[in-house]
């Protein structure tokens, strides 16, 4: 978790960070939130280490007391209404807007409105999913969330769905354009499920979406 003294954002936003690297160049990354808006002044971030990234290895070597600037929060990939049976899809560190998303709409009935609600998260192998225990727990509690992990790696001992995420999202949109759809992620993913939904007749401004590249 980083802290700030206070600020506001709305789920699905993200912040802007920059840092001096020693050759003199200073660095801008993005980086979606991965919290919900809470009352306090703290948020998390859903970091991945790059080899050789400057700002992934800065963050995550980051100790108590240390600082770094950030502008935002920017985006308008947050939820819009009227709220309606949504289908989230991700993969990676794609997941981040759809952690605050989800926590923050699963908190409060009147946010979610026993809407139908599936997070169709996609990953190489099990150890790569990022809050799977989470994910599961709300799934556990709250029974119009439908969390579907799918892995295009798993092992043997892998007993959930395998291969990519539009591989499965037939099984939820189709027949269904009465769905919102919320996509992040790589840029490929993310043209390949919007092909997708058009394909099968889903309107354009149902579908919302986010590349990570």
């Amino acid at each position: 978790m980083l802290g700030m003294r206070r600020f506001g954002f709305v789920a699905g936003q993200w912040l802007s960070f920059k840092q001096i690297k020693p050759d003199g160049e200073e660095l801008t990354r993005a980086y979606s939130i991965a919290s919900p808006p809470g009352e306090d002044a703290r948020f998390a971030l859903c970091l991945n280490r790059v080899q050789d990234g400057f700002m992934s290895n800065f963050l995550c070597d980051m100790k108590e007391g240390d600082e770094i600037r950030c502008q935002g929060p920017f985006g308008d990939f947050i939820l819009h209404p009227p709220m309606r049976d949504t289908i989230f899809i991700a993969t990676g560190t794609g997941i981040a807007p759809f952690r605050s998303m989800l926590h923050w709409l699963l908190a409060d009935e009147s946010r979610h409105q026993g809407k139908r609600l599936w997070l169709l998260f996609g990953n190489r192998c099990e150890k790569d999913i990022y809050y799977h225990d989470q994910f599961q727990r709300l799934a556990g509690q709250h029974s119009n969330f439908h969390y579907w992990p799918t892995l295009s790696r798993g092992a043997a001992e892998w007993h959930g769905l395998r291969g990519y995420v539009q591989e499965h999202v037939p099984g939820i949109a189709q027949g269904r354009p009465d769905i919102d759809a919320y996509i992040c992620g790589l840029d490929k993913m993310v043209k390949a499920n919007r092909e997708l939904l058009t394909s099968i007749g889903w309107d354009r401004k149902s579908i919302r979406y986010e590349k990570y590249d």
